[in-house]
């Protein structure tokens, strides 16, 4: 797996709130609801690991032995390529302990990100060295997300150029590139805090974020500036990665997406 890049997968549980997803489909956890008869995780590591651009897998869960209740992940874990790490009550702490030894780069996604692609995952990383980026943050155009489903989304940012979503898949290139994490790490829920988050970002970073003033390249050159590191958006192709499983709405546009998928492959065959 030399040279390759490593995933992070964030599967904990929202600290101190049940899921009303995993309520429903009675799991413990959201990263184990079914998405087309098949537990959210294991559609995101099952494309995570046909990538030929992805080595390690680590999984961040607060119960790594929910991993080993999956059969569809068991040859991945006895082959040492999947392995769980203890999830923190904060998502930073998370990412910061999963990320302890990982050989870097390190690509970030969610449990729920589960129109992911090995497609999308090379576009990814291809764009990251394009950029010359230290850290990214991937991003589809609105016109894609629809393009996928038309329920796909329901917001997005509004740019200069154009809007966007964001994709839930980030890149750090380094250790170093860690240090922007580590601002958020008192952050908690961010939305109930928002003088930390003016404090990591900066008001007027923040209000031009909000409001889309000047481009999406524009907005994340500030925040390079601001963090004193080159954080690039990547802009995906396929804009279905926009599309995670937040509700029942989004769980039936994605059934129907990966549905879709796999009566295209069917028929290639």
């Amino acid at each position: 797996m030399g040279g390759r890049t490593t995933a992070l997968v964030l599967a904990g549980k929202r600290y101190g709130a049940t899921d009303p997803l995993a309520l429903e489909a009675g799991v413990t956890h959201k990263c184990l609801v079914p998405v087309l008869d098949q537990p959210m995780l294991v559609h995101v590591i099952d494309a995570l690991a046909a990538s030929e651009r992805i080595g390690e897998i680590r999984v961040a869960i607060e119960e790594p032995d929910v991993l080993a209740g999956l059969p569809q992940l068991r040859g991945l874990i006895a082959s040492g390529r999947l392995v769980a790490i203890g999830a923190r009550p904060n998502l930073v702490d998370s990412v910061l302990a999963a990320a302890d030894g990982a050989r870097f780069p390190l690509l970030i996604t969610t449990a729920d990100n589960v129109l992911l692609t090995p497609p999308a995952i090379a576009e990814m990383l291809d764009g990251c060295v394009a950029e010359g980026a230290d850290a990214a943050v991937a991003f589809a155009r609105r016109a894609s997300v629809l393009a996928a489903h038309p329920e796909g989304q329901r917001k997005f940012y509004a740019f200069a150029d154009d809007s966007y979503s964001n994709c839930n898949s980030y890149w750090l290139k380094d250790t170093a590139a860690l240090a922007a994490a580590e601002t958020f790490r008192s952050g908690g829920q961010f939305v109930k805090h928002p003088l930390r988050i003016i404090g990591a970002f900066g008001l007027l970073n923040l209000v031009r974020f909000r409001f889309g003033i000047g481009t999406l390249a524009a907005t994340f050159a500030r925040f390079s500036r601001r963090f004193r590191l080159t954080i690039a958006p990547v802009i995906l192709s396929d804009g279905a990665v926009a599309i995670d499983v937040d509700n029942a709405r989004t769980r039936g546009v994605a059934s129907e997406v990966l549905g879709r998928r796999v009566t295209i492959a069917q028929a290639a065959e």
